[in-house]
């Protein structure tokens, strides 16, 4: 029997329109919807720790550094935050008398060493200060795996690669007076693991809702 050409369009016509959904042929990707798109690590837009109490501008940045030195955004935004008393302020000096001053307490040969000084730190905007936070800790890029580790890049450098338990400060010493309040359970001398734990109380507090952004 003869084809006729309207009939063939016409059952073409009837199949398409009662088949099953397909999956889409080879080479055409669906297009994620944009209100749900899933945040990819490294994502310039991806909320993190104490980012709602931070500028847009700022959380990118801070996003983009952590990304070059290899370490996550959230442990450098707890450590500023610890550093800064949670305000985030570039001139925040240390209550101690230490001199240092800054998004992660720059000493003040810490500065000249890179080419700066506190005072000048101190005038600088919080968003500008990341170029040093980031020169600072680019020596240890790719090192600073846990937040224990990357805060020892701010506090101590030579225990970034040690264990929890190395002592890095030992009653009589100025070290340890300066920073007699991270003697946990004061036995006369400060570990990794007791330097770094309030900064992890502040990892926590700093991801709950309200907080992360």
């Amino acid at each position: 029997m003869p084809r006729i050409p309207f009939l063939d369009s016409l059952f073409s016509w009837l199949r398409l329109r009662l088949a099953p959904d397909q999956p889409p042929s080879p080479g055409l990707k669906p297009q994620p919807d944009s209100g749900s798109r899933p945040r990819a690590p490294g994502d310039k837009d991806a909320a993190v720790a104490w980012g709602a109490h931070v500028s847009s501008a700022f959380r990118r940045k801070v996003i983009a550094v952590a990304g070059r030195l290899a370490m996550d955004p959230n442990h450098l935004m707890a450590i500023m935050a610890f550093e800064t008393g949670r305000t985030f302020d570039p001139s925040e000096t240390n209550r101690a008398g230490s001199g240092a001053t800054g998004l992660i307490q720059f000493m003040p040969a810490t500065a000249r060493s890179l080419g700066t000084s506190t005072a000048a730190l101190s005038r600088m905007s919080a968003i500008d200060q990341l170029d040093s936070v980031e020169a600072y800790l680019a020596p240890y890029a790719g090192r600073m795996k846990d937040l224990p580790s990357a805060y020892m890049a701010v506090l101590y450098p030579r225990a970034v690669d040690k264990e929890p338990g190395y002592v890095l400060f030992r009653k009589g010493s100025k070290a340890y007076k300066l920073n007699r309040g991270l003697d946990l359970n004061g036995d006369g001398q400060v570990t990794k693991a007791e330097a770094s734990a309030k900064v992890a109380a502040l990892l926590t507090e700093g991801l709950r809702p309200g907080s992360k952004g």
